[in-house]
């Protein structure tokens, strides 16, 4: 029985939270909801069912406290409840929360076909597209040689979806502005009218296991097919989920006969991603497949201008190029950098001098060793392996050579490190992707097999030596 009370304060709660959410969350998660109780320094909130109230608990919970906190003029934390007496529209009376099943296996089961629909808008529209970031948009991402091609395509992507590259399919080293171009896209194409659905691989992966575990094939199926341009993140990750790979194999098809564009980003090009199927790969070549270089001084200089601009904030020269040579071939550290500087400035009221960015950074990552030299890092694989430094940086594919190989690239990733492309050149003029392919290689092997550390051990040893 609801506290009369309790109704009148969750009633003038309501009053604000319809202003503060959009309509469709306020007419699917909050309209059908009543103030229980108040008890001390807490507020109970009846809900219809468990789906709902795992939803506001996990997304609301913080709003709801502060508002109806401020109508009671103290702190105060909202929980909510699942109202006992309601019976849903198939005439059965949902579990109490303490008989909760695993969302997989409930989640949306108890809800009727009516509560259904709107939770597939909320689900598929406006909290996909809340998780858009506002500031990756086309105008702060700085365009250089080393990703041009990338970012003209995207932008045509935007501007007319499915005419001109489509597929497209972005790759780099982690940092380097895939995600920023993706979300660019949506944001544009949203801008435009059009309906645009960006998304990671592990949300595609979650939301078809979800479906399949609930029985709901075909809303999932309408969620991905119906949209215009469909972006997805981190694609690699898609690697050895033949199910998940088929259904997206067929969302790709589906979206690409019809005309609407697709794209796709990840850490390494579509022939190098182990355990994506061949025909997966083949379909992300059809269009256009551009890579994201490091950038050079030049670059890492305008990106740290426009950030600081950004911020409101005057960095000297001095300063930029202190922030560019210590972080070379990632964008993201570049700018974590520069939030770092600023940040200390402001907190220690200094001025942001070369002596304010050594200290801020110094305390970031105190007593750091020096990095290994790169040759002795070479010398000392040569010997373990028994391969020379000619074949190493050669052309040979032979397992033993091969080995070594990845090993000096995690090396001199890791102990030396050095930039992708430098590796590249190290190593016989290879391709960063390449490099790349080769530490994660490594890095795998790391996990399953506990001998290789033991070997990478000794190879250190004797560089250290």
């Amino acid at each position: 029985m609801a506290d009369p009370t309790a109704q009148r304060v969750w009633d003038a709660a309501l009053g604000q939270l319809q202003i503060k959410v959009t309509r469709p969350n306020y007419d699917t998660w909050l309209k059908n909801t009543q103030g229980l109780r108040i008890e001390d320094g807490h507020f109970v909130v009846g809900v219809p069912t468990e789906f709902v109230k795992e939803w506001l608990g996990s997304r609301m919970q913080g709003l709801a406290s502060q508002t109806v906190g401020g109508i009671l003029g103290q702190p105060t934390e909202v929980s909510f409840e699942i109202i006992t007496s309601h019976v849903n529209g198939n005439g059965h009376q949902p579990a109490p929360s303490g008989s909760r099943r695993t969302a997989t296996a409930t989640a949306e089961a108890d809800l009727t076909l009516a509560e259904a629909s709107p939770i597939h808008t909320i689900i598929s529209s406006p909290l996909l597209r809340q998780r858009l970031n506002p500031k990756y948009t086309f105008r702060s991402f700085v365009v250089a040689d080393s990703n041009r091609i990338a970012a003209a395509a995207a932008i045509a992507s935007a501007e007319r979806p499915g005419e001109d590259y489509n597929p497209l399919f972005v790759y780099s080293s982690p940092g380097l502005g895939k995600t920023h171009l993706l979300q660019a896209i949506a944001l544009r194409a949203g801008q435009a009218g059009r309906n645009a659905l960006y998304v990671t691989s592990e949300q595609f992966v979650n939301d078809f296991v979800t479906s399949i575990a609930q029985g709901r094939g075909d809303e999932f199926r309408r969620r991905y097919r119906s949209v215009q341009l469909l972006m997805m993140d981190d694609i690699q990750f898609l690697a050895n989920k033949g199910r998940t790979q088929e259904e997206f194999f067929y969302t790709f098809n589906d979206l690409h006969s019809n005309g609407c564009q697709v794209v796709v980003a990840s850490d390494r090009p579509p022939s190098a991603i182990q355990g994506l199927e061949a025909r997966l790969a083949s379909r992300f070549q059809w269009g256009l497949v551009a890579d994201i270089q490091p950038p050079d001084e030049e670059t890492r200089l305008a990106i740290l201008q426009a950030k600081a601009k950004e911020q409101r904030v005057e960095i000297s020269d001095e300063v930029t190029r202190y922030l560019a040579d210590r972080v070379r071939d990632n964008i993201r550290a570049l700018e974590g950098c520069l939030n770092r500087v600023v940040a200390y400035a402001r907190l220690t009221r200094s001025a942001i001098n070369l002596e304010t960015a050594t200290k801020a950074l110094a305390a970031l990552t105190p007593n750091v060793a020096s990095p290994a030299d790169p040759q002795a890092i070479m010398q000392s694989v040569s010997a373990y392996y028994g391969v020379s430094l000619q074949a190493i940086t050669g052309k040979s594919r032979a397992k033993q050579i091969v080995e070594a190989r990845h090993v000096a690239m995690y090396l001199l990733r890791e102990d030396a490190e050095l930039a992708l492309k430098q590796i590249g050149l190290l190593l016989g003029h290879r391709d960063h992707s390449t490099v790349i392919h080769g530490v994660q290689k490594i890095t795998n092997c790391l996990i399953a097999d506990p001998r290789l550390s033991a070997q990478l051990s000794e190879v250190r040893a004797q560089v250290s030596h």
